[in-house]
């Protein structure tokens, strides 16, 4: 995975107790759409992306990055997971770590979902990297995310402004057994 290092992407699909992390397939692209273009998901974001754009380029398959999950339901994508290294953009703190982002269609919220899969990506990557922190950054009025934030173990670094808001910036470090 270029930017998270030498790791082979995709891996082998991460099974939870409820959920599968895997690679996008040609059955996620209706999926995907509906996820960038609702303005649910993107309240916090800057807003969703115009779904016929979204309908125009996207291809059969949506793109496989390293470091993108798709989170699999019952055999349907209900949202995605993304690590992938911050960049220069981000707070001074957060670049060059490996950076948390999720997203998930508004029928998945409120079950718990999100929690089990952050939590299910975040121990694949212990495994893939040892010992590497992650960041996460999101607003602070976004109340789930902070929740959820705080669930996964991510603590704040610092807050800061910026596209017209409140952020904050956490950083979760994975438990290392000591000798």
């Amino acid at each position: 995975m270029d930017d998270l290092g030498c790791v082979v992407w995709p891996p082998e699909p991460i099974r939870t107790e409820r959920l599968v992390l895997r690679g996008p397939e040609a059955r996620d692209r209706a999926a995907f759409i509906e996820l960038l273009a609702s303005s649910e998901v993107h309240t916090y974001l800057g807003g969703p992306w115009p779904r016929d754009e979204l309908e125009r380029e996207m291809s059969g398959v949506p793109q496989s990055r390293p470091g993108s999950f798709v989170v699999d339901l019952d055999g349907a994508m209900i949202g995605q997971i993304l690590l992938r290294r911050a960049t220069a953009h981000r707070r001074p703190a957060a670049v060059g770590k490996a950076d948390l982002g999720y997203l998930f269609l508004p029928r998945a919220w409120g079950f718990g979902y999100a929690a089990e899969a952050c939590t299910a990506a975040l121990d694949w990557f212990v495994g893939v990297l040892p010992g590497e922190p992650v960041v996460l950054a999101t607003q602070t009025a976004n109340a789930r995310s902070m929740r959820l934030a705080a669930k996964l173990g991510f603590t704040e670094v610092e807050r800061f402004e910026a596209w017209g808001a409140e952020q904050w910036l956490g950083m979760w470090s994975p438990v290392t057994p000591t000798a």
